[in-house]
Formats: C-alpha cells, sequence, structure tokens
C-alpha cells in the first residue's frame, strides 16, 4: 500500500510501531528494540504505563478540549501548581504550549515584552550561542545556532547566535579549563558590550547543549558567571530546558546542578514523556510582575494551549515521578553508564570524546583520537552508527558535532529514566558491537587508521 504521510526521509523505508513496554519498542513484524534514546529524549518514564493511561482515560471521559480564553480546567491548574513546586526560585508561571519549540518561542515574545512593558521597546535582540538547537519554528530558529537546520531559511532568521558554545572537549579558545577561566562565558559580556545591551532582551541556553552538540556539559562556574553577566547588564537570562529538564540530568531541572536560577525556563518532552503533545514556558515573579500591572496580557497563545487532556497526561508523569523516586534514582545509574561508555571508549578508539549529565550521554566520533579530526560528512559515521543499532535493535538518538557546526558525528544515549542496571548492560553489550562493527567497516574502507 503506497504510503501519503511524509516522513523525515522521503525514500527511506520505516518500521511501523505496533506497541511499547518500559524501555522496549515493538513494531509490526514483532522485533524488539530498546529504547536507547527515548525516541527524541521524551519517553522519559519508558512506554505502556498504565497509570498515565488510566489519568488520560478518565480526562477523556470528562473532557479533552477547551479553549483557554473561555475556559480553565482542573488537570491544568494542578499541573501549573505541581511545576511552581518543581521549579526552582520564584519561577511560579506557567504558559502550557504544545511543543518545545513553541516554549521557546514564547520565551521570546515573553522577554520582549517584558521590557516593553518596563517602557524599554529597543530591547529585541534574544543573544544565544552557536551549536545549540532551540527549535524549527522560526523565532526558535532564529536562537539556534545549529548550522545545518538553518541552513535553508537563513534570509528569514534573525542573527541571534552570537557565542562561542562551552564545548570543553573542542575549546574555540584552545584553552584548558579552569585555567581558561570561563573564557566562553566571559565572552558573552564582551558581545554584549558591542551590541548594546540597550538592544538586548535576554540571552538563552541550554544548560547541557543536546541536538547540536551531543550533551556538552559546561565547566564548573560557567553559568554562575553568565547569571553575573546577564544581571549586571539587565537582560533576562532564558534556561531552555526542553531535552534537559523533569529530571532528565538528575536534578528535577538541569539548571540546579549550578545553583543558578533564570528568569525564564523552557520545558517540554519529558513533561509528559511523550504520552501527549506538551510543553511549557515558566516564568518568574520578576518577569510577570510588570505584565501584571500593564498590559495584563501575554501576547502568545494556540488553540491547544492548555488543553485539558495533554495537562492530565503532564500531571500524571510528574506525580509518576515522585510516587517512584524516579529523579534520585538517576544518579546512580548516570555513573554506572558513563563509566561503562568510558570503557567502551578505550578499547575503540573511533571514539573520541564520551560525556553528559544524569541519563543524558553523548559519544562523539573521531577519525583521528589523538589530532580529534571529525570524519568527512561524506563517509557519515553518525548515519552507519544508527542504522546498524537499529539493526541489532537499539535506538540511539543523532547529533552534530564538531566546531564550526558543519561536520563532526555523534549520538546520543539518553534511555529512559525508569531503566534498570541488567537494562544498561543490554544496551551497553548492543552499542559496543555497534562500535565494534562501524569501526572494523571504516578501518577496511581506509576511512580510519587506529594507529595514527
Amino acid at each position: 500500500m503506497k504510503s501519503f504521510l511524509i516522513k523525515p526521509f522521503l525514500d527511506e523505508e520505516y518500521p511501523i510501531a505496533d506497541y511499547g513496554k518500559g524501555i522496549y519498542l515493538y513494531d509490526s513484524k514483532g522485533k524488539e528494540y530498546i529504547d536507547g534514546s527515548s525516541g527524541a529524549v521524551t519517553a522519559s518514564i519508558g512506554h505502556g504505563v498504565l497509570e498515565i493511561a488510566d489519568a488520560m482515560k478518565k480526562q477523556a471521559e470528562k473532557v479533552s478540549f477547551v479553549y483557554r480564553s473561555q475556559f480553565t480546567s482542573e488537570p491544568a491548574e494542578k499541573l501549573a501548581l505541581k511545576l511552581k513546586e518543581w521549579a526552582p526560585g520564584d519561577i511560579n508561571w506557567s504558559f502550557f504550549v504544545n511543543s518545545g519549540s513553541e516554549a521557546t518561542e514564547t520565551a521570546l515574545k515573553v522577554a520582549i515584552q517584558y521590557w516593553q512593558e518596563k517602557g524599554k521597546p529597543s530591547k529585541t535582540k534574544i543573544l544565544s550561542r552557536w551549536m545549540s538547537y532551540h527549535g524549527i519554528t522560526l523565532g526558535a530558529l532564529s536562537m539556534s545556532g545549529h548550522v545545518g537546520r538553518r541552513a535553508r531559511f537563513v534570509p528569514l532568521l534573525e542573527d541571534f547566535p552570537t557565542i562561542e558554545a562551552p564545548y570543553c572537549y573542542r575549546c574555540p579558545f584552545q584553552q584548558t579549563h579552569p585555567e581558561c577561566g570561563e573564557m566562553c562565558a566571559t565572552e558573552l559580556d564582551r558581545a554584549i558590550r558591542r551590541i548594546g545591551s540597550e538592544h538586548i532582551a535576554g540571552f538563552i541556553a541550554e544548560p547541557v547543549i543536546g541536538a547540536s552538540g551531543a550533551a556538552v556539559v559546561p565547566p564548573p562556574g560557567y553559568y554562575e558567571k553568565i547569571r553575573e553577566i546577564c544581571d549586571h547588564h539587565h537582560i533576562l537570562f532564558i534556561a531552555d530546558e526542553v531535552m534537559t529538564g523533569i529530571g532528565r540530568c538528575g536534578e528535577k531541572f538541569a539548571i540546579n546542578h549550578w545553583g543558578v536560577t533564570p528568569d525564564i525556563l523552557a520545558i517540554g518532552k519529558g513533561l509528559s514523556a511523550g504520552y501527549a503533545p506538551l510543553a511549557a514556558t515558566m516564568i518568574s515573579d520578576k518577569v510577570m510582575d510588570p505584565i501584571f500591572h500593564g498590559s495584563k496580557l501575554i501576547m502568545s497563545g494556540h488553540t491547544f494551549s492548555a488543553n485539558p487532556q495533554s495537562a492530565a497526561a503532564g500531571l500524571a508523569v510528574l506525580e509518576f515521578l515522585e510516587k517512584h523516586n524516579i529523579v534520585n534514582q538517576v544518579g546512580k545509574k548516570s555513573t554506572f553508564l558513563l563509566n561503562e561508555l568510558k570503557k567502551i571508549q578505550n578499547k575503540y578508539p573511533i571514539i573520541g570524546d564520551v560525556r553528559g549529565l544524569g541519563l543524558l550521554t553523548g559519544i562523539e566520533f573521531v577519525s583521528n583520537i589523538f589530532n580529534k579530526i571529525p570524519f568527512s560528512s561524506e563517509v557519515n559515521v553518525t548515519k552507519s552508527v544508527i542504522t546498524k543499532a537499529m539493526e541489532k535493535g537499539l535506538l540511539v538518538y543523532p547529533a552534530s558535532a564538531g566546531i564550526d557546526g558543519a561536520g563532526g558525528d555523534a549520538v546520543i544515549i539518553a534511555p529512559p529514566l525508569t531503566i534498570k542496571i541488567d537494562e544498561l548492560v543490554k544496551l551497553l553489550s548492543l552499542f559496543e558491537e555497534v562500535v565494534k562493527e562501524i569501526q572494523e567497516e571504516l578501518q577496511l574502507k581506509g576511512y580510519f587508521h587506529s594507529a595514527v
């Protein structure tokens, strides 16, 4: 039967997902896959959790849709209250949307509106980093430094990516930490001074860089300096926690590892764990205050914003995480996963770096381990790894790497937070098989020489 569904690659065949249970997915032919990436780092409590399905069923039997300008709903109100309990500092307010792209774009709009309400309408720019990804809508993409995803739309985009990423494996300043003094953070100060703080509404960053960098973790002290610089120049700090939030990195929010509170926080993915389309822009009292005393309206919204069906799913996910104490268990699993990945790295020099925080880990591949030389884009190592892994029944997530954002190969391993140690052992065994075979194939083709 001919398919009229537009898929990521139009000339590829995709298996049909039939059902899932725990960390496993099964296609229509009965093949089993370990969901080693939680889909797109989304299915954080695994598949087929009946507690979530029951909550969604109960809500569907009551009401699945109301329009936010006409009604509020009990699940949306309860979810906002629960998120207030989870979030750091005075981040107490939630604006619900449907995707991470919408959450970061709403953050952009709120930051600009905040300064308008404060009588400073010239502050319209949102600075960001190269080697970042904040979403695919035009506003979110304007904030993204993901070269590949920007390429087709550059004439339509703002030039918001401004500073280098805190990419210690390939330091853009050719320094080492801590002797560098966090130059990647202090660069923000120079950028603000050059552009003029009177034009800048905020700075956005992923606490741990996801798809555009494969779990790049900034060094200690980085976000403390970012917060200090933002405060000094009177610009808002926006944390994009769409991928890193809701326990993924071993804290409720990844930014908590640095002891820093942003002004605006964007979340998604793990908020509903994939059970329904749901994301949120969380806003501090500081930012809400002039809006409350001004227009009393945030100029954003979507038909399905604060949808009660999605909100019921999100609330059930947060309650599930609390009931089973899942976030507090991430640290032990993270230590095991990173240690075992580093053992694989030591055996196979095709792996240049292993990094990550919590259960968000990145593996970067290189053609020369000593000089950190990436493979040429024509070799497409990332796709080879993903394809071979899928053949073996393991799902991993593609990521970019490399200092210029145009080359480099990496994958992300980010299994459901509910994964057990014995399941991690099985995942790692499959991944090592993939790495071993890919390295051997590249050696045979002359693309990789382990002795150089």
